[in-house]
């Protein structure tokens, strides 16, 4: 038996805790075409607590497009009921999950379950959550990510969280939500720009552009104490920071010497380093899921591409050469793809590289797309885009099939960043 860890509800609850909140809504614009059939019985123990849970195991089932909810029919399964595997076939459903949530002594509530495969008739696993009721959207989220990687193989991604800044009334707010949107917090505010927000790789910090001191200046920002610290503000331009996978540094664009550049900085701003010498402008670095190579765009032949540079600084290699505008490099966290803003007929859209044969495949078909991120198990890519003249972000996956769109009633949304798996 599993449980989540105290650091994450730690994390969660201090950043939800006095913030102002502005809530993503998603909409399902794409599925895959051969979705799993799965029912969710209704869990059994405190009624209100159990459909909190039952509720939010669904909804990112449904969401994810790769399942087809079963109707349960109002059937009540604790985890150790007894199973008609062949009535749920019956009804369609090549997998059931059936749990409780109940209230320990203690206050705190838990959230048990057990997965089974109707077709064998075997149960595939299950878990306990220990949590409070104020988290147990976030137990649904762990649930969602069991049933997930059960049945696809793939790790799921429902208990991770996703950055972005919201322009609302004058104001730049970074915010941090659940993957599905919920439980949005306002870790920021300024009356200037925030742009460009990274992870760190253990997901406790976020590295970012703040242009509060008139003019963008690099900060990292520990979520859980709020407290930040300047990496880099030099002379000119501080710009674009990407993690290093170990978090120990920071590729960062400094335009110091002239021309916008890339550097490396450690993450307590020590150790400046410049990694090429260009006549062009040299931007938008990104480490290799293995950190020895720098993604990074760069004008240097001549119209905007994507090159690599190893990690450590040197001769760079050209990466895109099919068309003539491919920014915005973000490589997988499996390493096998690139993910990037290509330009075709005057359209910009999310385009995906195959590394290994270097073939590319256009995702998305809309015209203002900008800031790729990947979700950590590489099967989505989350955008900021804008229709009818209003930002919002969309998430597309790696195929192109299953496509959503997040949206705030109250203002643009840019700038996403999808944070890593947390331990």
């Amino acid at each position: 038996m599993s449980r989540i860890s105290r650091r994450i509800f730690l994390l969660c609850s201090l950043l939800t805790a006095g913030f102002a909140h502005a809530q993503l809504s998603i909409e399902i614009t794409g599925a895959g075409a051969n979705r799993i059939p799965v029912a969710i019985a209704d869990f059994a123990g405190d009624p209100t607590m159990a459909r909190i849970v039952a509720a939010t195991v669904r909804a990112d089932l449904e969401r994810s497009g790769l399942f087809k909810l079963v109707d349960p029919a109002g059937a009540v399964l604790d985890e150790n009921a007894p199973v008609d595997h062949a009535a749920w076939k019956g009804r369609g459903a090549d997998a059931l999950a059936a749990g409780s949530v109940v209230r320990n002594p203690d206050g705190r509530m838990e959230a048990r379950f057990r997965l089974y495969d109707t077709q064998k008739g075997v149960a595939l696993g299950g878990a306990v959550y220990v949590t409070n009721s104020a988290q147990l959207r976030m137990a649904g989220h762990r649930i969602a990510d069991f049933i997930y990687e059960k049945l696809t193989g793939e790790p799921g991604v429902f208990s991770t969280r996703i950055a972005y800044v919201v322009k609302s009334r004058g104001q730049y707010l970074l915010q941090i939500a659940d993957a599905d949107g919920q439980g949005a917090a306002t870790a920021l505010t300024s009356a200037e720009p925030i742009i460009s927000p990274v992870w760190s790789p253990d997901g406790s910090k976020l590295a970012y552009v703040s242009f509060e001191k008139k003019k963008p200046v690099v900060y990292v920002h520990s979520l859980a104490s709020g407290q930040r610290h300047i990496v880099a503000n030099f002379k000119g331009s501080n710009s674009a920071p990407a993690w290093s996978p170990d978090g120990r540094k920071l590729a960062v664009v400094l335009s110091k010497d002239g021309n916008s550049q890339l550097y490396s900085v450690n993450v307590d701003g020590s150790g400046l380093q410049r990694l090429a010498q260009s006549s062009g402008i040299d931007t938008e670095p990104r480490y290799s899921v293995d950190g020895a190579h720098i993604y990074f765009t760069s004008d240097r032949g001549g119209s905007p591409q994507i090159y690599r540079i190893d990690a450590s600084g040197g001769a760079a290699q050209r990466v895109t050469f099919e068309g003539s505008y491919n920014v915005s490099p973000r490589p997988s966290p499996d390493g096998r793809s690139l993910a990037f803003i290509a330009r075709r007929d005057g359209r910009f859209q999310l385009a995906v590289m195959d590394l290994a044969s270097r073939q590319v495949q256009v995702l998305t078909d809309s015209n203002k797309d900008e800031s790729p991120s990947f979700a950590p198990n590489s099967r989505m890519i989350l955008i900021a885009t804008e229709v009818g003249g209003r930002g919002l972000l969309s998430a597309v996956s790696i195929d192109g099939r299953i496509k959503q769109r997040l949206s705030i009633a109250a203002g643009d949304v840019r700038e996403p960043a999808w944070g890593p798996f947390l331990k």
